[in-house]
């Protein structure tokens, strides 16, 4: 079987890496594919959000499946469209993709639902919104109810810096119409907690829990990021937890979205804060998450294509995972710059030896071919690399993985040294 992975970052590397060592795929396609991907798939320069050029790419290389990595051509109906064309499709419809599209409706889903999470309040006038940050007396989160690539949400420590991400968001609409409504919410407190479970619509496979650092800094501090690192798996997440998990919030939620009619197919992610022991949903996403892709590949054991195949088919019954690897752990090497304004151009060497270290996986996040005459890849966006490592524990599989991250040279790089903190003991 031929496979498409829609996407062009570190979560597809890994996907593809994983999926192409499936006894049963003869080939994979990565549209628009980033170098790495293109020394384990063929890259076609299709963008990630061109739904059309996409279902037409699906349809001319006669795919049997496609696994959509990033969010925003689901939340598109890019899965309507390639279902619509015949073609298997890992990833929600357009209507249950807004899960993730619209937080608004995400809360609303957990309100009616029971399942557990921060109390919130909805607005869409830009004066009522100040006014409840200003009675409230508390710290708040303001998110913007849209997409916003993963920079919609400010923890806001005080009014004062609640009041500006209200004013950035829906007054200078700093993300466009995804700012047009905020929702705002109490602030948990906790370990977060990433976990994932693919489901067919009725069926689900519930995966390995993660733990992702979306701060810049080493300790925690710095500017939020998409991920600067991740690993598997995090000690707060007990069996008794997951069962909760389990029983309160992921078989509600994909019970709510069958009786709105909109069942959920593909990976369902759910963001957790464990408050006092207990776990609270800090949001959905509907894709797969990175960098905790890239700790979940590495760890998955055998054939994933099963998997993927059997949730895009509508029949998981008879799937079951397991984990090769007992611990895994992934290190996002960073542009300078990055977040606010990543430089683009900068040589990335070392890479031959860097993977070439014990259990290690260097996965491409942003990177592009140089400029002829000169060879190699240059940096061509924030997060440059997710360097990876499998290991008998977390630090095993950390220190394999800040090796690989000390034979990688980029001028400027930012990395944190502290990536699973919470389960290392040296």
């Amino acid at each position: 079987m031929k496979i498409l992975i829609v996407g062009g970052g570190a979560r597809e590397h890994a996907l593809a890496w994983k999926l192409g060592q499936s006894p049963s795929v003869s080939e994979v396609v990565v549209a628009p594919g980033n170098p790495g991907i293109g020394a384990v798939a063929r890259c076609v320069s299709v963008g990630a959000e061109d739904v059309e050029g996409l279902v037409a790419l699906a349809v001319r290389e006669a795919v049997g499946l496609v696994v959509v990595g990033p969010e925003a051509p689901l939340v598109m109906g890019l899965g309507d469209a390639l279902r619509a064309a015949g073609i298997p499709t890992f990833g929600p419809s357009r209507a249950a993709a807004q899960l993730e599209g619209s937080k608004v409706l995400a809360k609303e889903l957990m309100r009616e639902a029971g399942i557990p999470t921060a109390g919130f309040a909805v607005f869409d006038d830009a004066d009522a919104a100040e006014a409840f940050v200003r009675a409230a007396g508390r710290p708040l989160v303001v998110k913007a109810e849209g997409l916003a690539a993963g920079k919609g949400v400010v923890v806001a420590a005080d009014e004062a810096e609640a009041l500006e991400a209200v004013r950035s968001m829906m007054r200078d609409r700093a993300f466009g119409a995804a700012g047009g409504r905020v929702v705002l919410e109490e602030v948990l407190t906790g370990p977060e907690i990433s976990y994932h479970v693919v489901s067919d619509g009725v069926r689900y496979v519930a995966l390995a829990a993660a733990q992702d650092h979306k701060r810049l800094l080493d300790g925690d501090l710095g500017p939020n990021t998409g991920g600067m690192g991740a690993y598997s798996p995090p000690p707060p997440f007990t069996p008794a937890l997951e069962a909760e998990v389990l029983a309160r919030v992921v078989e509600p939620t994909l019970e709510a979205m069958r009786a709105r009619g909109t069942p959920f197919v593909g990976a369902l992610f759910v963001g957790l804060m464990i408050q006092d022991g207990r776990p609270m949903v800090l949001e959905y996403n509907v894709r797969f998450g990175d960098p905790e892709t890239e700790v979940l590949m590495a760890r998955f054991a055998g054939d994933a294509l099963p998997l993927f195949l059997g949730a895009a088919r509508g029949d998981l019954s008879g799937v079951s995972v397991s984990w090769e690897a007992p611990a895994a752990m992934s290190v996002v090497v960073a542009a300078a710059g990055y977040p606010s304004s990543p430089r683009k151009g900068d040589p990335v060497e070392g890479l031959e030896a860097a993977a070439a270290l014990p259990g290690v996986q260097v996965f491409h996040a942003g990177t592009t071919p140089a400029a002829a005459p000169a060879t190699g890849v240059v940096s061509g966006g924030g997060r440059v690399l997710a360097v990876t490592a499998t290991g008998a524990d977390v630090d095993e599989a950390a220190e394999r993985a800040y090796a690989a991250v000390d034979a990688v040279r980029l001028e400027g790089s930012q990395h944190r040294r502290d990536i699973g903190w919470q389960a290392r003991r040296r």
